[in-house]
C-alpha cells in the first residue's frame, strides 16, 4: 500500500514511494520450494502405507505449512514497509500492527552512499547508507530498488529543498553571513548558476 497522504505536511509532495525489492522474498520462497520438493520426494521414494512414509508425509506437511505462513508474513511486512522521498524529508516506515520508522529532514542529510554486490546489480537491488546530522548519525536501508537512482533523486530533492529555503521569506539561516556561505556552497556544487547566485546574493544584501 502507498504511504498515507494524511501523514504528509501541507504542500509536501511525494517524489518516491518504494516497497522493498522483490529479492526481499527470496528466502521464504526458497524454503517454500524446498518444502514442496521434499513432499514430492516423500511420495516418490517411500512405499505407500508404510510407517516411514507416514512420518515423512507429516513432516513435509508441517514444513509446507510453516513455509507458507512465513511467506504470508513476509508479504504483509513488505506491503507495510515504505521508503519515501518527499520534497521535505526522507521517511522509512514499517510494521503490520505495531509501527516503527524514522524521518530525516532533507537539510540534515550529509551524504548518501549505495552498495550493490554483483548479483544485486543484476537484479536491481541494493542498500542505501544515509549519514545525517541527527542523533543516530547513520542509517542503513536494505533491499532498495535501483539504489543508484534513488541516491540521485535524494540529491535532486535536497537541491530543490535548499533553493526553496533561500527563496522563502526569512529562510536559509540565522544571519546574512551564514546564508552567504550556503549560497556559495550551492554555487560550488552547481545547484545555482552564477546568475542565480548573484541574484540571490543581491536580494539577501538588500533585505
Amino acid at each position: 500500500m502507498p504511504y498515507p497522504r494524511k501523514l504528509l505536511n501541507p504542500y509536501e509532495e511525494v517524489a518516491v514511494d518504494l516497497h522493498p525489492h522483490w529479492w526481499y522474498y527470496a528466502k521464504p520462497v526458497a524454503v517454500l520450494v524446498a518444502s514442496i520438493a521434499f513432499g514430492i520426494l516423500t511420495l516418490v521414494v517411500t512405499d505407500s502405507g508404510t510407517s516411514p512414509r507416514t512420518i515423512m508425509a507429516w513432516l513435509s506437511l508441517i514444513f509446507l505449512v510453516l513455509s507458507i505462513v512465513w511467506l504470508i508474513g513476509r508479504y504483509l511486512k513488505w506491503a507495510t514497509t515504505n521508503f519515501v522521498i518527499t520534497s521535505d524529508r526522507l521517511i522509512f516506515r514499517q510494521g503490520v500492527v505495531a509501527k516503527q520508522g524514522i524521518e530525516i529532514p532533507l537539510e540534515r542529510v550529509n551524504t548518501v552512499h549505495f552498495n550493490q554486490s554483483v548479483f544485486e546489480r543484476l537484479v536491481g537491488a541494493g542498500d542505501l547508507v544515509i549519514e545525517s546530522g541527527g542523533e543516530d548519525g547513520q542509517q542503513r536501508f536494505t533491499d532498495i530498488r535501483q539504489p543508484d537512482r534513488v541516491q540521485r533523486e535524494i540529491h535532486t530533492q535536497m537541491e530543490e529543498n535548499e533553493k526553496r529555503r533561500f527563496t522563502m521569506p526569512g529562510g536559509g539561516g540565522s544571519d546574512v553571513a551564514s546564508q552567504l556561505e550556503k549560497l556559495e556552497g550551492m554555487l560550488e556544487r552547481g545547484t545555482l548558476t552564477a546568475e542565480e547566485f548573484q541574484a540571490q546574493k543581491d536580494k539577501l544584501l538588500d533585505s
